[in-house]
């Protein structure tokens, strides 16, 4: 009899995720199989995306950020042994089956670095497309970059933004965990949206010239505001990148308001997927850029429910949600 593993799945009807026991499958040919060891939701795609559905979703899709030690290899891995511990793009399950051909301009599976724990690094694959979202952005010095939304990738891509230096870098939301969370990793200035209007908040803080580039990361219905909003703060000449998604409606585009501006939308960085992953890890393990105070919650992998559960129900406290695969 094959053994057995416990994997993420999402049935028919709202929130309706759950666990389900399926065969551990065997590494074929340029293929690692891995013993996960952590896993992270990813707020804005498996909330919205999965978890509000009413319906199913392929077990493919349940997740995509883990870390977890190589178990198997098959025939021709070289550059992985059992053993190493490892960052993979897999959903949450006990064990995960990923192709490792070499030279892949889109790895799944990377070697952890050993100065980041098994609990930081499920954040690499958000970190590696925050990055390239930031590096696509061209910041120089004198550019004003105000960053809506402090979830997860909004605060990733403040991140990786800082690492610019550009002369103001303002973070903005509307709860006061993700402001807080934002003041602590290092955001210079920050504004809470629900105690001040963040376009004249923003107004103000750049001398009435406003942001000359503005990233918006909110998700969900929300992210319609929050676009209107930016084509307000952003000055004359500026640029807005949109890296939310899920608003399930147009996006509203002021012709007024948006003259002489600029917008993009998840804009690509000119480098491939594998060195911006390369640049993703370094700024992890060496501290530039920091995921640690974004872990708020820590369930058991057998909680599965419960976690989804509680960050759809409670954005004001949960931030980086965690599954402990051991």
């Amino acid at each position: 009899m094959a053994a057995m593993m416990w994997r993420a799945a999402k049935g028919e009807g709202f929130g309706n995720v759950f666990l389900e026991r399926v065969p551990i499958p065997e590494p074929g040919d340029q293929e690692v199989l891995t013993r996960t060891r952590v896993s992270l939701i990813s707020r804005g795609s498996e909330l919205w995306r999965r978890y509000v559905m009413e319906h199913p979703v392929s077990p493919n899709a349940m997740g995509y950020s883990t870390t977890g030690t190589i178990e198997r290899v098959g025939e021709g891995v070289t550059h992985f042994a059992p053993g190493d511990n490892v960052v993979v793009s897999a959903p949450h399950a006990e064990y995960s089956l990923r192709p490792v051909p070499e030279d892949d301009p889109h790895p799944q599976v990377h070697h952890l670095h050993p100065d980041i724990s098994l609990e930081e690094g499920p954040f690499h694959p958000l970190s590696t497309s925050s990055a390239g979202w930031a590096q696509a952005l061209e910041i120089t010095a004198e550019d004003r970059v105000a960053v809506l939304g402090q979830g997860l990738v909004g605060n990733l891509v403040m991140q990786f933004a800082r690492r610019y230096n550009p002369a103001q870098l303002i973070a903005v939301d509307a709860l006061e965990l993700r402001c807080r969370l934002a003041k602590e990793v290092g955001a210079p200035e920050v504004v809470n949206a629900s105690e001040e209007d963040p376009v004249e908040a923003v107004l103000r803080l750049t001398g009435g010239e406003g942001a000359s580039i503005v990233v918006d990361c909110v998700g969900g219905t929300a992210g319609i505001k929050s676009f209107e909003q930016a084509q307000k703060m952003v000055g004359r000449g500026g640029l807005i990148q949109v890296n939310g998604k899920y608003q399930n409606a147009p996006l509203p585009l002021d012709v007024d308001s948006y003259q002489g501006k600029r917008v993009i939308v998840s804009y690509p960085p000119s480098t491939d997927r594998a060195e911006i992953g390369g640049i993703a890890m370094a700024a992890l393990a060496n501290g530039e850029v920091r995921v640690q105070p974004l872990i708020t919650h820590r369930f058991d992998g057998q909680q599965l429910k419960e976690g989804y559960d509680f960050l759809y129900e409670h954005p004001d406290q949960a931030m980086g949600v965690l599954f402990l695969w051991e």
